[in-house]
């Protein structure tokens, strides 16, 4: 077992110097070098199978890798050293035990990246707390404070919503709340991006309900009923449309509404829908589209993006990235900032990871990101579980999460958080589960809802409670009290 982890190790050196002599030339900022590094090592060790290599080495009391993350090299030479050890090998051969210090190094970059990117987090919490801020944030201060005041650590503003003005006056009570209060507030603007929605809708019948077996006629221009039998509805990029192939599949509403191509027409293609409730789901405007199978080229910053990058620019302390799915998407993102601002490097950077492509690339993403800026990752739960199936979402969040930790960077946990709650006053079972394990991101985010002040206060004691329990990925073995 010994030899084993030793040509492991040897491995491991060789393959992850490889790789990062690869990304050197693209890492600038100092910070990230010995991430970017350990980054590599562990692309190269989780390229083998180690499970047998866990359990044997589990009778032996030693650490059996599965939370090496944030510190791949000092872990596997530490239990190389320990099992030298046991087994009387002369030290010599042996790799130099690592230092506390150095052992928990990744910890403390992992905490360092995280307060570049959200500042200081509360004493009690290490887990931040983002809310989507409503129209109303623009008028109504008190309801600012108050989010800042139950525990709130971030504000996002959606691009895809409002105007400047209103933008302007959100951050302003965000500012104010935060002299008020005492407590920090990071402003996060999320740019649209290219996303695909429905337009003006026709229907036929009055309650815009679509069953399974129906049809949908999307269209590149306005929608005419010349054909009753479908409804009919204008998609907002309309170059999509020319992107779709006989047989592809549809997602419309955040998945409510399934269907696929069933013909492309000189107006545009005809959905057959496969998806629907058993009462008929709305078909309404502006919901969004999802195209899984269809690799969509699209630039991820529109016109619009463009326009409204010359306020966040001057205004947000971080920006979300919407559709970013290649390290040449963040370059472009880093020139248009770098146009704007005399220092670019001071604004932090959150991709969102909604497609296959951005899972694929997400390393080349962190490089590029994380080795000239701050850089978080947001695991666009919605859009990422229609991209890759409903099924396949809970494994890839894991990777996800294991991938940032060994980069050191954080995550934002995002998508549906105790949304019975936000929405309605009282959470579900299921969601507060869900709620408990986002203790092992850096951020949870809560979108809009008539209780998400509320949402907070119950978040902020959930968290609390569970990092009592749970570090990342390591149990917290505190005294039990419950029996």
């Amino acid at each position: 077992m010994l030899n084993t982890l030793q040509k492991l190790r040897q491995v491991v050196v060789q393959e992850g110097q490889d790789i990062f002599y690869q990304w050197r030339s693209r890492i600038q900022r100092q910070e990230f070098l010995s991430s970017g590094l350990n980054l590599a090592h562990y692309m190269a060790l989780r390229r083998h199978d180690l499970r047998p290599l866990q359990a044997a080495l589990i009778p032996w009391g030693l650490s059996s890798l599965g939370r090496l993350e944030a510190r791949v090299m000092p872990n596997l030479d530490a239990v190389i050293a320990t099992l030298g050890a046991i087994c009387q090998v002369s030290s010599a051969s042996l790799p130099i035990r690592p230092s506390i210090g150095a052992f928990l190094e990744g910890d403390r970059l992992l905490h360092q990246h995280t307060e570049d990117v959200f500042g200081q987090t509360l004493s009690h919490r290490r887990v931040r707390i983002m809310v989507t801020l409503p129209m109303e944030a623009a008028s109504h201060y008190e309801f600012v404070r108050d989010l800042l005041q139950r525990g709130t650590n971030c504000v996002r503003i959606n691009c895809a919503h409002d105007r400047a003005n209103l933008w302007e006056a959100m951050i302003g009570n965000v500012r104010l709340a935060e002299k008020e209060t005492g407590n920090s507030c990071k402003v996060l603007m999320d740019l649209a991006g290219p996303k695909p929605r429905i337009g003006l809708v026709m229907t036929t019948n009055q309650k815009h309900r679509i069953f399974q077996g129906e049809c949908l006629v999307l269209t590149r221009d306005m929608p005419s009923m010349t054909d009753a039998k479908c409804f009919q509805a204008n998609c907002t990029l309309p170059g999509v449309l020319d992107q779709l192939q006989v047989g592809a599949t549809a997602w419309i509403d955040d998945g409510r509404i399934g269907a696929h191509v069933e013909s492309l027409t000189d107006q545009g293609v005809l959905l057959r829908i496969t998806h629907a409730s058993l009462k008929g789901s709305k078909l309404l405007p502006d919901k969004g589209l999802n195209f899984p199978d269809t690799d969509l080229q699209l630039s991820p910053l529109t016109d619009k993006d463009r326009e409204d990058l010359d306020f966040v620019a001057t205004h947000a302390d971080i920006v979300g990235y919407s559709f970013v799915q290649s390290a040449n998407d963040i370059k472009l993102l880093q020139q248009e900032l770098a146009d704007r601002m005399p220092q670019p490097r001071e604004i932090a950077i959150v991709a969102k990871i909604e497609t296959p492509q951005a899972v694929s690339n997400l390393p080349e993403l962190i490089v590029q990101a994380a080795g000239q800026q701050p850089f978080a990752v947001m695991i666009a739960r919605g859009d990422l579980a229609i991209a890759i199936g409903y099924q396949r979402l809970a494994e890839m969040q894991e990777e996800i999460l294991w991938l940032c930790e060994a980069a050191h960077i954080p995550v934002i946990w995002a998508t549906q958080v105790l949304e019975n709650l936000v929405k309605k006053g009282i959470p579900s079972r299921a969601e507060m589960t869900d709620a408990a394990m986002a203790e092992r991101a850096e951020c949870v985010m809560l979108n809009k809802g008539p209780f998400v002040a509320e949402a907070v206060t119950i978040l902020d004691d959930v968290l609390t409670r569970m990092q009592m329990h749970q570090l990342k990925k390591t149990p917290q073995l505190r005294a039990l009290h419950s029996w």
